[in-house]
């Protein structure tokens, strides 16, 4: 679930030369905009058919986050 996550970000972020690891902060070490974040997580939710709630959005700091709550609903 990690590297598809990562494939995700990396491509909606347009990352270049940055390690992405569960610990990477989405906003202070990937650099993503509230714009970014909002494109993301419209992504994740179109790729696995899923309406994520705004509280847990709020849970989202980090990689780690985003890949926790996916693996929680399978």
């Amino acid at each position: 679930m990690f590297e598809e996550v990562k494939k995700l970000l990396i491509k909606e972020l347009r990352l270049k030369d940055v390690e992405v690891t569960p610990e990477s902060r989405i906003k202070e070490d990937l650099h993503a905009d509230s714009l970014s974040v909002l494109t993301l997580i419209m992504t994740i939710e179109e790729e696995y058919n899923i309406q994520i709630p705004d509280e847990e959005l709020m849970k989202f700091n980090t990689v780690g986050d985003v890949v926790k709550f996916l693996e929680g609903l399978k």
